[in-house]
């Protein structure tokens, strides 16, 4: 690896006061294949720095870190040249649908949104490998060729697979799992909207250091509870005799803007003829307070119309003091027995009207928080077992989280906001898909999923195996079309009004040619080897998802195909951008795509007709639609 000699003065400096700050990212990467580092300051590591300074004080500081924490950094910050291409066949209904289902590295699909779904994701959920010894880590360093990844991993192949056993004897065995997880959480925190959270489930072994790991990126006060859930029974035979039946599920905040909450028991209101259109309950109008403690409270409170007297308990004076009494007797807040033949009270009561429970709460109006203690339906591990052999038919996947689990942390914290977009990249046999189109038929919901999964190979004794599914990915990707199939059929008056599908996107290699030859490499006759820039394989479709991985387009755009002067012609998002690849585009079809007056417009370098079409092509759009952005592959 090579580095930058010159340094710049200020990261210099920033790096003498905080060491642990100073880190390095690739810029670019050489003719040989080697990346070009240049330094840099890591600004979440000096935020957090600085706050250990001006909140704990300088004399008390602490820092979470562990052998290999820069490289982790450094993945997080590392550039990929690799894109997403669609699958029609593998997808359901892909024209229309909003839902993505993603084939490949979480790491390497993580930093391919970041341009796309910057802020746009409302909830993240997790089930990452817990680290058990058994489970794998993903090897990642996207600078290693073939060669040094054997020697590092002991295995390879030809798609880069990355996945690797992490054993206890592993003298690394917590350091390996912290550099798999920590830069992918950095990636999925600027995914999340400034009201969006994190639920990630975890067990004993890496609890602590996820919570450290946590404290830091979204920061310690944006951490918010950790949920016991209870995933088994007690079991008998068991190490120290002690049954460990809980796992957690840790949940953080992008920030302050998010709150939970769930429907909460309704409150029972009165209405009645003295008060038409103003539905009214009743509180205790005592306070825990003593009658030194409040004075003024300690009277002695006269009905009005009757007359009858009701001293003040001196232990437990009344809320109001003898200065407010009438005040709110004449705005009729004051209850006294006799008032109504159906109320049993033996003192006086505050009456709360509805709109005044309305104003107070707001948009939070008959929710009540949340509780960190799940209720009794939520679920253990069998059931999720059976949910998945009920689809399937058989056992196709070990171990998935109950749909019951996912959906109820789902409604908690999208109940305000059902067109939520909620991505799991870690999504496994799409558990997480299931309970939003779950969540989605009970309450007319419109949320979104992406689903982001590597095609982790399953074993060939495994009864998946066996009945077909070679890999997770078929696993997942097979749920949500059954699954999708069964809630339509069971809930047919929202059948036509929700959305099932999901369109398939793999995470590839670029489509653009691999260039690396020096000009002294070149003869003439390769020259015309390299006219097109676009690799031969890669086809219309592809080229227009990379164009809006490229400009930020959503990928769940609605996508419709149209012809114009006899050219393929993409219309994404209803005009936003539009896109034609076909081969001698005429100046007709670029006049008629200007006249659209689209934000976006694309076109292949190699698309034009002719020298003269090329020439007039910034006039053409100059005269008819100035303001559209034009972009040429």
């Amino acid at each position: 690896m090579h580095s930058l000699d010159k340094v710049d003065e200020n990261i210099k400096k920033i790096g003498e006061l905080f060491p642990n700050t100073l880190t390095e990212v690739i810029k670019g990467y050489r003719e040989d294949g080697s990346p070009i580092l240049e330094n840099a300051i890591d600004f979440d590591v000096l935020r957090q720095e600085l706050s250990n300074i001006l909140v704990e004080g300088p004399e008390e500081r602490y820092q979470f870190t562990w052998p290999d924490k820069k490289k982790s950094i450094l993945l997080a910050n590392a550039p990929i040249g690799k894109t997403l291409r669609p699958y029609r066949d593998e997808s359901v209904d892909f024209d229309s649908t909003e839902n993505l289902y993603i084939e490949g590295d979480n790491l390497e699909a993580l930093k391919l949104l970041q341009e796309t779904y910057l802020g746009k994701v409302n909830v993240i959920y997790i089930d990452p490998p817990y680290n058990t010894g058994n489970d794998f880590v993903y090897e990642d360093d996207f600078v290693q060729n073939t060669d040094e990844y054997l020697a590092n991993s002991g295995q390879f192949d030809e798609e880069g697979n990355r996945l690797v056993p992490n054993l206890e004897s592993n003298g690394r065995f917590h350091t390996d799992w912290l550099n798999m997880i920590y830069p992918r959480l950095r990636l999925a925190k600027d995914l999340l909207s400034d009201d969006g959270v994190i639920f990630i489930s975890i067990d004993d072994n890496e609890v602590d250091n996820l919570v450290k790991c946590c404290r830091e990126i979204f920061g310690g006060s944006n951490y918010i509870a950790t949920f016991p859930w209870r995933k088994r029974t007690a079991k008998s035979d068991v190490p120290f005799g002690i049954s460990q039946d809980y796992e957690w599920i840790i949940a953080c905040a992008k920030s302050k803007d998010f709150i939970g909450c769930v429907k909460g028991k309704e409150r029972r209101y009165y209405e009645t003829p003295d008060l038409p259109n103003r539905p009214w309950r009743i509180h205790d109008l005592t306070k825990q307070t003593s009658a030194s403690e409040r004075p003024k409270s300690n009277f002695t409170m006269i009905n009005p119309k009757t007359g009858e007297q009701y001293p003040a308990n001196p232990n437990r004076t009344w809320a109001i003091t003898i200065d407010t009494f009438q005040k709110y007797y004449d705005e009729k807040r004051i209850v006294f027995p006799g008032d109504y033949d159906f109320l049993n009270i033996s003192k006086p009561a505050f009456r709360y009207f509805k709109e005044d429970d309305e104003k107070k709460a707001g948009k939070y109006f008959g929710t009540k928080p949340v509780s960190t203690r799940f209720p009794e339906d939520i679920g253990m591990s069998l059931d999720g077992t059976k949910e998945i052999s009920d689809i399937f038919g058989g056992k196709v996947f070990s171990f998935p989280k109950p749909t019951m689990l996912i959906k109820f942390l789902l409604n908690a914290s999208t109940m305000l906001n059902k067109d939520s977009v909620i991505l799991d990249f870690f999504s496994g046999s799409s558990t997480t898909a299931h309970a939003v189109m779950q969540l989605n038929a009970e309450d007319g919901g419109n949320r979104k999923f992406i689903m982001i999964q590597i095609p982790e190979e399953t074993d060939e004794k495994s009864a998946a195996f066996k009945e077909g599914y070679k890999n997770i990915s078929e696993i997942g990707k097979e749920r949500i079309r059954r699954v999708g199939k069964k809630i339509q059929k069971e809930n047919p008056e929202v059948a036509d009004k929700l959305d099932f599908g999901f369109r398939v996107l793999k995470v590839d290699t670029t489509n653009m040619q691999d260039v690396f030859y020096n000009p002294s490499e070149y003869s003439q006759e390769d020259l015309f080897d390299h006219e097109d820039n676009i690799k031969p394989d890669r086809t219309p479709e592809d080229l227009l998802f990379q164009v809006m991985l490229d400009l930020g387009v959503l990928l769940s755009s609605k996508i419709e195909e149209t012809e114009i002067g006899g050219k393929k012609v993409f219309d994404v998002a209803d005009g936003y951008l539009i896109a034609c690849f076909d081969s001698n585009v005429n100046g007709d079809v670029i006049t008629e795509i200007a006249k659209r007056k689209p934000y976006y417009a694309v076109f292949r370098d190699s698309s034009m007709a002719s020298d003269s079409v090329a020439t007039n092509f910034e006039q053409i759009f100059e005269t008819y639609s100035p303001t559209t952005v034009r972009k040429v592959l």
